[in-house]
């Protein structure tokens, strides 16, 4: 009564050869399969050492670089101190003379300012001076008064006090009066 053609090779022609093989040989099958387990493992380990090492080069350069800000702002001001200290000998050395006329003290107190005017400016440290009938800009400018005069509305009249800017940016606004409108 049994079909010997009932077997399940001969009803599912959708079997490969290797189905075969491996169903006749289950010891090649496992160990295509732990072969296959171990080149997993392999590449896992492989791509967990390439994280590791890219985690530690990530922290490394993140480190380097708080490193050099810490060192920017430590010696940030090394230029600009080094600078101003010629203006402080200046200061010094007329200090020292003790029958300096009023000549004296002027052309030394003149120098001292040119040395002085130079370190602000060879560390971007410049002037903001409007002038007489210059546009108002409140970026640059801080309006003391408003005052009436015989120019344009929103003018300089007069500079009370200069500005000064660093690398574009204002540090204190020039102190002005501002003409009215009419």
């Amino acid at each position: 009564m049994s079909d010997t053609n009932n077997s399940p090779e001969t009803q599912n022609p959708d079997n490969t050869a290797s189905d075969e093989s491996a169903m006749s040989d289950p010891a090649a099958a496992q160990t295509d399969v732990h072969a296959e387990l171990a080149e997993l493992k392999a590449k896992s380990a492989e791509l967990a050492d390439q994280f590791l090492r890219a985690k530690a080069e990530a922290e490394n350069a993140r480190r380097r670089a708080d490193e050099e800000v810490s060192k920017a702002r430590k010696f940030a001001l090394e230029s600009f101190a080094e600078s101003l200290l010629p203006v402080a000998d200046s200061l010094e050395a007329g200090l020292i003379i003790k029958d300096a006329t009023t000549e004296q003290l002027r052309e030394g107190t003149q120098a001292t300012l040119r040395q002085l005017l130079a370190a602000l400016e060879r560390n971007k440290v410049l002037a903001i001076e409007p002038a007489t009938g210059a546009k108002f800009d409140p970026h640059q400018h801080q309006a003391i008064s408003v005052v009436p005069a015989d120019q344009e509305a929103n003018t300089v009249v007069n500079l009370l006090q200069k500005g000064y800017t660093i690398a574009d940016r204002v540090l204190r606004p020039a102190l002005v009066t501002v003409a009215a409108p009419k």
